[in-house]
């Protein structure tokens, strides 16, 4: 969670440490904090509770000039938003400040060795153990007499062994900034388990916990991996690696631009990318669809066609909506390449230990490739010897790097906490690498074919799905006042209906719970009222007529029945107090089509309670600790 940015180079830190904060408020919004170098006056912290803008106020009121600094914005683990649990964090005697992303799983037995040495500790947190345990360590180096801090050979060595001797006693996971009180000339980072990038400017520097605030600013950055340390200064970047050598780090192209990450007009970023997804499925499909081989073709899978044809069983791992993806993936994979295919929580898997051949490929998906448990999961299934494959849409994200191969998503940056066109991309990356092993299997070209066709006309199906905005905008007037919902829909449509479920759960509060249409009679039906509506997913398919009957069920027990049907039925209006009507497509392409109102509904009912949609509570974009 939490986002970390940090500046040295010739301008006002706080001016680009505040807009950097801005961007990554999504990871986290308790509360914030900077802490600069000020000329005569050491080291120099303003935080407060709440959203950036009190941060901003506080900061107008009371300026910081240096141009050396590092901020956090946080999502709370250890201790309730107040200011004093907010960051930066003091080390010792004011020696230094340090930002934090993660958790340090041993803390406690850190702050009690610490306490007994005399140092004070007066936050909730696990980072403030992290700042004194540094300060410790430097002072154990100083007094070692060791280091000449004028060599010009290594100025910072005292700093980067002070760093390397703490870091080395944390259990857990950590993105940290630090700068010290008595060397404004640089700042040290250093992660394990929780991103950290750094801008290459011209005599400056910037880093971030990830590229949306670098951008508008640089579009060159050097990606940490984990047991990294860094040494930044404003002419210079060293990477040190787990065992103290000198680490030769790439200058990579950031993929962002400054008007991505701007709302171009929308009121609420949620809105913008639920209309962005027309273009961001294009980007998805681009150059991968090959209808003279009626498959779809990929660049980065780093799988033959005669490996991918040994697989005998797909194990689909990730969490939250991107599992409700995978879900849909399942349906895909197992009927285009009649491959066997378990859907996975993450967070469990990662725990678990089931039976696997060694044939049996793991497919990973997520959005920030960053999720914890979802890289957890990949690294104990690579450490049994099993391929793994990623669907990920951040480039050089940990999970990207990590996995044997894998496909971007390509979608730009998702600054909504609720993802939307994250799970349409992923949806469509999952239907063409469902066409491509079923094609490899036992796919005929026609069928093959039809599905090429079928994807390329679906960024249309979608800008006409986006038309249903006006219609879920009143259908949401007449509904937001009620505090539970059921989401009902079958085969294709039941992913989409848990995630409809979670949608309007994340951002508007309501109780909402997404099944199978024919399991409410075996449970959920008893919740059934005239102030619990019921959203059913029924385009037309195999199973439409049983979704119409379950429809009657709830409109015999006087349940409001909003309906998300195809646009030329006229069944289901007999039956549903509302209907929303989209494109009809093919079956496997449904959840990406009806997800569009679902997406909207949910938005227009929490906008109309009052809700940040932007920044649900207690939620964060990337969940980075466990």
């Amino acid at each position: 969670m939490c986002g970390i940015v940090g500046y040295i180079g010739p301008n006002r830190a706080s001016d680009y440490l505040l807009e950097g904060l801005r961007r990554l408020e999504y990871r986290g919004y308790d509360s914030s904090g900077i802490v600069t170098f000020e000329e005569g006056g050491g080291l120099a912290i303003t935080k407060t509770t709440g959203r950036i803008d009190r941060l901003a106020a506080a900061l107008q009121a009371t300026p910081h000039e240096g141009t050396l600094g590092i901020g956090h914005t946080r999502w709370a683990t250890h201790g309730p938003a107040t200011d004093n649990n907010a960051h930066p964090h003091i080390g010792g005697d004011r020696v230094l400040a340090l930002v934090h992303n993660g958790v340090i799983e041993n803390y406690e037995a850190l702050r009690a060795a610490l306490s007994e040495r005399g140092y004070r500790f007066t936050t909730d947190t696990d980072s403030e153990a992290v700042a004194h345990l540094i300060a410790a360590e430097l002072e154990t180096l100083t007094e070692s007499g060791d280091y000449d801090t004028s060599s010009a050979a290594d100025p910072h060595a005292l700093l980067i062994d002070a760093v390397r001797a703490a870091t080395a006693q944390l259990r857990g996971t950590y993105g940290l900034a630090i700068v010290f009180r008595d060397w404004p000339e640089a700042i040290i980072a250093a992660r394990l388990g929780s991103p950290l990038v750094i801008g290459v400017g011209d005599g400056e520097h910037f880093i971030a916990s990830d590229g949306s605030p670098l951008a508008g600013h640089t579009n060159r950055i050097v990606y940490l991996a984990d047991h990294e340390v860094a040494v930044v200064t404003a002419q210079s970047i060293r990477v040190l690696g787990r065992d103290a050598a000198l680490v030769k780090h790439s200058v990579e192209k950031l993929e962002i631009d400054a008007s991505q990450v701007e709302l171009d007009g929308f009121p609420h970023y949620m809105l913008k990318e639920i209309f962005e997804q027309p273009e961001t499925i294009r980007n998805a499909m681009r150059g991968r669809l090959d209808s003279d081989q009626a498959t779809a073709v990929f660049g980065g899978l780093n799988l033959s066609p005669r490996q991918l044809r040994g697989v005998d069983r797909m194990i689909l791992t990730a969490c939250g909506t991107s599992w409700h993806a995978a879900m849909v993936g399942e349906y895909m994979i197992e009927e285009f390449a009649r491959l066997p295919v378990e859907v996975e929580y993450a967070s469990e898997l990662r725990y678990r230990n089931p039976p696997m051949s060694s044939q049996t490929l793991l497919l990973a998906i997520t959005q920030s490739g960053e999720t914890i448990d979802t890289l957890a999961a990949l690294r104990e299934m690579k450490r049994k010897g099993h391929r793994s494959l990623a669907i990920c849409n951040v480039v050089g994200s940990t999970i990207a790097r990590e996995a044997d191969g894998g496909v971007y998503l390509h979608a730009g940056p998702e600054i909504g906490v609720a993802s939307t066109k994250a799970f349409t991309s992923q949806c469509v990356v999952l239907a063409m690498i469902a066409l491509h092993l079923g094609r490899l299997r036992h796919l005929s070209y026609e069928a093959g074919l039809r599905i090429v066709d079928e994807l390329q006309r679906l960024p249309d199906a979608v800008e006409k799905a986006l038309e249903t905005n006006d219609i879920a905008r009143q259908v949401a007037g007449r509904y937001s006042g009620c505090n539970n919902f059921l989401y009902l829909g079958r085969q294709y449509n039941f992913p989409t209906a848990l995630e409809g479920a979670l949608k309007l759960k994340e951002i508007s509060y309501i109780h909402a719970e997404g099944y199978p249409a024919a399991e409410m009679k075996h449970g959920p039906i008893a919740l059934v009222d005239e102030n619990t509506p019921s959203v059913f997913i029924v385009p037309q398919g195999a199973v439409y007529e049983k979704v119409l009957a379950n429809m009657e069920e709830i409109r015999a027990r006087g349940g409001p029945v909003i309906a998300i049907v195809d646009e030329a039925d006229e069944r289901a209006g007999r039956i549903a107090d509302e209907l929303i009507r989209v494109p009809a497509v093919a079956d496997y392409l449904q959840p990406i089509v009806t997800a569009v109102p679902l997406q909207l509904l949910a938005y227009h009912i929490a906008n109309l309670r009052g809700c940040d949609v932007d920044k649900p509570r207690n939620l964060a974009k990337s969940v980075t600790v466990e």
